[in-house]
């Protein structure tokens, strides 16, 4: 279904990946945000060189060395990059080819209410 802009009521929104024509919106457009932020690995925008986090450098670490590294390393590329949520919590999950993060946060504007965003690397 396609998305007109003037049928767009909410502040924050974007397309939503994945689904030509759809609207992310509200909660659902910042975690999608997330998980671009944590996803896109530093350097490759060239018009936000800073943008991304390097997480991919940690999927062959050790376990004991990757988890506190990683969850540094995602935290300062959420904090840097979305000024809409306050982190709670990220916790790594490794698996056998992949590394899973819980992403506990809170909308600044909202309240107390916690969402968690799961992203795969």
């Amino acid at each position: 279904m396609i998305t007109l802009l003037p049928e767009v009521r909410a502040r924050d929104w974007q397309p939503r990946l994945g689904e030509i024509g759809a609207v992310a919106t509200d909660m659902e457009d910042i975690a999608q945000a997330i998980r671009i932020i944590v996803t896109t690995p530093r350097g490759s925008d060239p018009h936000r060189p800073l943008f991304g986090a390097d997480v991919l450098q940690y999927i062959d670490t050790p376990e004991i060395e990757a988890a506190p590294r990683l969850i540094n390393e995602v935290a300062d590329a959420i904090l840097a990059w979305e000024p809409r949520i306050t982190l709670v919590s990220i916790t790594p999950t490794f698996g056998l080819a992949q590394i899973s993060l819980a992403i506990v946060w809170t909308r600044r504007s909202a309240g107390l209410d916690q969402i968690t965003t799961e992203v795969t690397l």
